[in-house]
């Protein structure tokens, strides 16, 4: 039976374990579709998609599909949650940062005090100047997906990597049961269903994510991944 494998790769490194890039050849050999599946933006996984010969990839937090290597669609965030959330931060006096589109990592920063947030047509990202001990306070922060790699800022961006599965497997007009996925961390909790399909927990994943497995393979130093597929007989 063909199976459709999304795989989180670590993609701050740009490493992966000889014998996982030799596992993901021999699952294409099988007959089966190979996915990178990744929260980041799509001009930074674009790397990586290719240096690891990834042909298919859900990015930018389920908000991009790549098929066959060609971007099908890349969707910017919800446009009313986030002139909410900036409205908020410009009332309360935190700093923003706005990337209006998925072509490079702003490295530059201008104060534009002339800058008319509301005239923006598509908002990819969001940073803000919050402490994390301020968070709790702000209002519209559920508005849209966030996360915390610093102290000092939070991180509005797309998540929905299982969003992505759904709609790459709805073109592909493929069955849901058949996918596996592959992760390690809490930014992976959201594409672990075990009544949707198979989920494997890496030996260094987080307890939470083991908890939602249907399988946990050794670490990913280990060889977990070869020595998943190969038990589960997927080669």
């Amino acid at each position: 039976m063909k199976k459709y494998f999304f795989f989180d790769i670590d993609l701050k490194t740009h490493q992966i374990v000889p014998s996982a890039k030799v596992a993901l050849e021999k699952l294409k050999q099988a007959g089966h579709f190979v996915c990178l599946n990744t929260g980041r933006a799509h001009y930074k996984a674009e790397k990586t998609r290719k240096e690891f010969n990834f042909e298919n990839m859900v990015c930018n937090g389920g908000n991009g599909i790549v098929l066959d290597g060609i971007l099908k669609e890349n969707i910017p965030l919800d446009k009313q949650g986030a002139l909410k959330i900036i409205q908020e931060a410009k009332e309360k006096g935190i700093g923003y940062l706005v990337a209006i589109n998925d072509s490079q990592e702003p490295t530059t920063y201008i104060l534009d005090k002339e800058f008319d947030y509301t005239q923006v047509e598509n908002f990819y990202k969001i940073y803000l100047a919050l402490d994390e001990k301020e968070e709790a306070s702000f209002q519209n922060k559920d508005q849209l997906g966030s996360l915390r790699f610093e102290k000092e800022y939070l991180m509005f961006q797309p998540d929905n990597k299982k969003g992505g599965i759904f709609k790459m497997m709805e073109i592909l007009q493929a069955p849901i049961q058949e996918v596996v996925v592959f992760g390690d961390d809490y930014n992976d909790l959201d594409m672990f269903d075990k009544d949707l399909w198979t989920g494997v927990a890496m030996g260094n994943a987080c307890d939470a994510l083991k908890e939602k497995a249907t399988y946990i393979t050794d670490k990913n130093v280990d060889d977990g991944i070869y020595n998943i597929c190969e038990k589960m007989g997927w080669f």
